[in-house]
């Protein structure tokens, strides 16, 4: 089964510094990073997702600002594409669908930001659209967020995103059990 990566949003804004700093950011990145080490060895491929936010009220990763530009730790090669968005869901209005279709992917691996977002809308619309998805959940990132004057955790949020996601939508699984279950359960993969 071909198996592609998809980082989502892995963006300046959501660093110490940015627009909209996020919690375990830097190393919710790097893991990501070594996810994208271990696609590029085995030569499988990788779709970018880089947000541009066109709402009026919009906050962060502002057209032309230094927080839309992509992690270095996750820096695109020249032949892996960048596709951008500019909605929670990475499909919806951008050419992702049409990209995997064109690569025979029937499996994605998502990682990025924010869980409680677009990890979240994303994993929905591949699962929706066919594809198997798996979530590595420590290399996910999310904020401390409140509902009905209560404070909400970022461990909590990012916690409850991802035990729903597991309950229809995607295998949910931290960096450290990937690589042997992926190579387990997916050694046909080309490359």
């Amino acid at each position: 089964m071909n198996t592609a990566l998809i980082i989502v949003d892995i963006q300046k804004d959501y660093f110490p510094g940015g627009r909209m700093e996020l919690v375990g950011m830097n190393d919710a990145s790097r893991n990501a990073r070594e996810l994208l080490q271990f696609f590029r060895e085995k030569k499988w491929p990788i779709f970018h997702i880089q947000h541009i936010a066109v709402r009026d009220n919009a906050t962060f990763f502002l057209p032309k600002s230094q927080g839309i530009d992509i992690h270095e730790n996750v820096t695109p090669l020249p032949d892996e594409p960048v596709i951008q968005k500019h909605h929670p869901n990475s499909f919806l209005n951008t050419k992702l669908h049409e990209e995997l279709l064109k690569a025979g992917i029937e499996h994605v691996v998502i990682c990025g930001a924010m869980s409680h977002m677009c990890i979240d809308a994303t994993t929905r619309a591949a699962a929706d659209l066919g594809f198997q998805c798996t979530v590595i959940h420590d290399a996910c990132a999310t904020k401390d967020l409140s509902f009905g004057g209560k404070a909400v955790p970022s461990y909590m949020v990012h916690g409850a995103f991802m035990a729903a996601l597991q309950s229809v939508y995607a295998k949910v699984m931290d960096l450290s059990t990937f690589s042997s279950w992926i190579i387990q359960n997916f050694s046909n993969q080309p490359g």
